[in-house]
């Protein structure tokens, strides 16, 4: 909070870890936005990092769906017109709901309006709801909008959520993870060396380090987009069709390594060893197999390469 510009000013504001900035995170900042532009001030985000249950919890700390600058990236594309990014400790957990709210959004943000989805729970032990924040409201001269988030999946059963997201990638539907997000699923990471067995076979990839973030789904072969950030944004090569693996690699007793790498369809020229990309998923072709030879895995690749050519011309 100390890092907040002087000249700030009265705020429209929100509060969330906004993991995977999904379509219902999107419905509380479109409400944020909305009212910010009518009053003619500024539309602001209060999140965390890292998540407060890796902090309290660790043993039952959700995955991180995206990593800290993609979700910055996501809320400013929602309209945002700034982040406060809370560093989460145990310390700053023994706040008090009144602390908080008063150290956040009366004093440092002068929020006029605060924004919370109908589950939002803040303060020691999660003790703060929205009857909370709606009682402090009245105190401390601030309104108190609940967005109540009624957007379901196809299926009818579930809603938007984190948790959903979560699982759609941890199974590897990536087409229920679009429709959660209305975007493709991202990884991203340096492309370092690997075991070259791609360029010996033919199909050369992009191996992303250790250093990836983004949640990475279910193994398997996928259908998607290599993205290369310190490209123009307006070159050829800054957005290129790929086909995606995820995970080891049974046909050569790799079974401890995970890995994800893309090959570019039909390149052969790219140099993409340090360079940081992302890799987009849009569909899973099928999950990893065991072949008898490397003439049947090569074979293989062949089939998955033409699929995901297929697969990305109508994307």
């Amino acid at each position: 909070m100390e890092d907040l510009p002087d000249d700030l000013g009265p705020t429209v504001a929100t509060l969330g870890n906004f993991d995977g900035v999904h379509l219902g995170h999107r419905a509380v900042l479109r409400t944020v936005t909305d009212l910010a532009r009518e009053r003619g001030v500024p539309a602001v985000a209060v999140t965390f990092d890292p998540h407060p249950v890796a902090v309290l919890h660790p043993e039952r700390a959700p995955r991180e769906i995206v990593g800290l600058e993609h979700r910055l990236q996501l809320l400013e594309e929602a309209g945002l017109d700034g982040v406060v990014v809370i560093e989460f400790t145990r310390e700053y957990a023994r706040l008090l709901p009144e602390d908080f709210v008063v150290e956040t959004f009366v004093d440092g943000l002068r929020a006029e309006v605060v924004v919370v989805g109908q589950d939002t729970r803040f303060g020691l032990h999660n003790s703060g709801d929205v009857a909370t924040m709606r009682q402090l409201g009245e105190v401390h001269g601030f309104e108190v909008v609940v967005q109540h988030t009624a957007g379901a999946l196809a299926d009818g059963r579930r809603t938007w959520s984190s948790t959903a997201l979560r699982q759609a990638i941890a199974d590897g539907d990536m087409t229920l993870a679009a429709q959660i997000t209305d975007r493709l699923h991202r990884v991203s990471g340096t492309v370092v060396h690997g075991h070259h067995r791609g360029r010996q076979l033919g199909y050369p990839t992009a191996n992303l380090g250790p250093d990836r973030v983004g949640m990475v789904p279910a193994d398997g072969v996928y259908a998607g987009w290599l993205e290369r950030p310190a490209v123009d944004a307006d070159d050829p090569d800054r957005r290129l069709p790929a086909a995606i693996s995820v995970g080891t690699n049974p046909t050569f007793d790799d079974v401890d390594d995970r890995t994800v790498e893309a090959y570019v369809l039909d390149r052969t020229d790219l140099d993409l060893y340090g360079e940081c990309v992302s890799v987009d998923f849009l569909a899973r072709l099928r999950g990893n197999v065991r072949f008898g030879s490397v003439e049947e895995l090569t074979e293989q690749m062949a089939h998955d390469v033409d699929r995901s050519r297929a697969l990305l011309a109508g994307d």
